[in-house]
This record gives structure tokens, C-alpha cells and sequence, in this order.
């Protein structure tokens, strides 16, 4: 029996030999489409489940003047008696328009760049982990960036204060009011260079530890895929402690890069948006004006308790997605 780690799924379509085209229709394996709809599913499980720690993190990171003298845990209890339990899923509809496609091409691609890098370049063990989650995670930011700036702008607003009224909204105003489509790109630079390493250690982590744990304890952490028996895979519960400690890395390392994005994202939506027009600048000023812990941090207490089980959902469920749509 091998560890899932070790196995390379057959990517390929079954196609019928030219004797046998009369008899026996074409198969197609559309492994691609199915290695696009794990990942989706993955990434909206992992995002509903964090949806009002996210709010609260936007409105904590760019000091919403509503919220920025309550911690954490005051803006949760604030933000429902404020604006309504609805209101901690705020920005949450183009959280979903984004968030499927975005992790369908993060996973998708990660598995795809992993190929590129062992099979082309000849690189492999963990270096190709950390190599291929870097690029993985900016790819997909690009492909859906935009979605993500009118998510951060729709979160950033409170009840009666409303400067967009919905996802198409907010597009059409963006791109009147801000420089047609480079409006929708503001904070792209400081987002890549914050995912390379947030995305690479996180799949770095996950896939050291996972194949660590199904090389020594395979008995103790691992068992049968569901869908292919000769595969060794995580349990489940191991699955979220592997996922968690890989988001939990992943945070720290890249957090102030993170704080960084938001506030370039929101733009003129900030009264001090003119000090946060590059990344350079937006993190001497947020360090000059608000410290470490205040600034460059806010908000990161915060981000562990949302990040731990976003991340454990999202390989948690990527795995079981890959066993119940035959990927391994």
C-alpha cells in the first residue's frame, strides 16, 4: 500500500485504439474539471465557516472608526447588536463569488505546478512543496483579485453608512470612480508578495507533515482511501491538526503583508488612503502611526482563531473532495 503522498494521479483521458473505435466509445477522464470542483468546494466550506471572524478582521485591520477601539471579541458582540446577526456575514455573497473559483485554481494548480516542477525541472522533495504553493496562491489571486477588492470594500461598510449597495454596485462605481479596471488592482503587488509565502508555507507544512505522518505512524494516522484502497490517506482529525498548524505558520509569517493589502484595497474608502498608495508606504506609515502589535498585528489574535479551522477545513475537505471524485 502507498501514502497518497507518494502517488501520482492518472491525469490523462482513456481514449479507445483505432481497432476498437467502432465498438468502444471514447471515455474522457476531465481529472482537470474534477480537480477544479474539490478545490471550489473546499474553498467555500473553509470560508463560510470563518465568515464573521472575517468581517471582523477587515474592520479591525483597516480601523474602522465604528470599531477600532474594541478588540476581537468586543466587534463581535458590536457588529450583531449594531447591525444585525446578518451583519457578520457582510460582504460574504462576493466572498463566494470569489472564493469557489479562487480555490479551485489555488489546489488545481498547486497540483499541476507540482507536476511542472519534479517532471521538467527535475526539483522535488519538500522545496517543490514550498516552490509550487508560492506560485499556486498567485495564480489564483490574479485570476480573481477583483472579486476580492469589492469583497473587502462590501465587508468595510456598516449599516447606514452605505457607499455601495451590492457586488454590481460596487463594480460599476469602482470602475467609474477609480480608474476603470487598474482600480480593481489597487494593493495587487503587496497581495503576491504576501501569498508567496503565506500559500507555500501552508502547502509546504501541510504536505511535510502529512507525508511524514504517513511515512512513520501509518498505522496510528493514516488509513485506506476511500476510493482507492492501495492509498494510504490521513484521518480525518488529523487531517484538521495538519491543516491547522499549517494555516497557523502560514499567518504569521505573511500577516503584515496582509494588513498592508487590505488597506490599499479599500482605497478612497479610507480618510488616510493618500499615505497608502504603495506597499512600501502603506507599511511605514501603518508602522509609524499604529506600532507592531497595533499596527503591522492588529488583528492578528484574531486571524490564528479564524485561520486554524479555515485552513483545517480547506485540506480537510479538498482531501475527502479528492476521494469522493476519484482523484487519488
Amino acid at each position: 500500500m502507498t501514502s497518497e503522498a507518494a502517488a501520482a494521479p492518472a491525469a490523462t483521458a482513456t481514449v479507445s485504439t483505432p481497432s476498437a473505435l467502432s465498438s468502444t466509445p471514447v471515455r474522457v477522464d476531465y481529472y482537470w474539471l474534477r480537480s477544479f470542483v474539490a478545490g471550489g468546494v473546499a474553498g467555500c466550506c473553509a470560508k463560510t465557516t470563518i465568515a464573521p471572524l472575517d468581517r471582523v478582521k477587515i474592520l479591525l485591520q483597516a480601523q474602522n472608526p465604528h470599531y477600532k477601539h474594541l478588540g476581537v471579541f468586543s466587534t463581535l458582540k458590536a457588529v450583531p447588536k449594531k447591525e444585525g446577526y446578518r451583519g457578520l456575514y457582510k460582504g460574504n455573497g462576493a466572498m463566494m463569488v470569489r472564493i469557489f473559483p479562487y480555490g479551485a485554481i489555488q489546489f488545481m494548480a498547486f497540483d499541476n505546478y507540482k507536476k511542472l516542477l519534479n517532471k521538467q525541472l527535475g526539483i522535488s522533495g519538500p522545496i517543490h512543496r514550498l516552490m509550487a504553493g508560492s506560485m499556486a496562491g498567485m495564480t489564483a489571486v490574479i485570476c480573481t483579485y477583483p472579486l476580492d477588492v469589492v469583497r473587502a470594500r462590501l465587508a468595510f461598510q456598516v449599516t447606514g453608512y452605505h457607499r455601495y449597495t451590492g457586488i454590481a454596485n460596487a463594480f460599476h462605481t469602482i470602475y467609474l470612480k477609480e480608474g476603470g479596471f487598474s482600480g480593481f488592482y489597487r494593493g495587487l503587488t503587496p497581495t503576491l508578495i504576501g501569498m508567496a509565502p503565506y500559500a507555500g508555507f501552508s502547502f509546504f507544512t501541510f504536505g511535510t507533515l502529512k507525508s511524514l505522518g504517513l511515512k512513520h505512524f501509518p498505522e496510528t494516522l493514516g488509513r485506506p482511501s476511500s476510493d482507492n484502497p492501495d492509498v494510504l490517506v490521513l484521518k480525518t482529525k488529523v487531517n484538521l491538526l495538519c491543516g491547522g498548524i499549517a494555516g497557523a505558520i502560514a499567518q504569521t509569517i505573511s500577516y503584515p503583508l496582509d494588513v498592508a493589502r487590505r488597506r490599499m484595497q479599500l482605497g478612497s474608502v479610507l480618510p488616510d488612503a493618500h499615505k497608502c498608495v504603495s506597499l512600501s508606504k502603506t507599511l511605514s506609515y501603518v508602522y509609524t502611526e499604529y506600532g507592531i502589535k497595533n499596527g503591522l498585528y492588529r488583528g492578528l489574535s484574531l486571524n490564528y482563531i479564524r485561520c486554524v479551522p479555515s485552513q483545517a477545513v480547506a485540506f480537510t475537505t479538498y482531501e475527502f473532495m479528492k476521494q469522493l471524485l476519484h482523484l487519488n
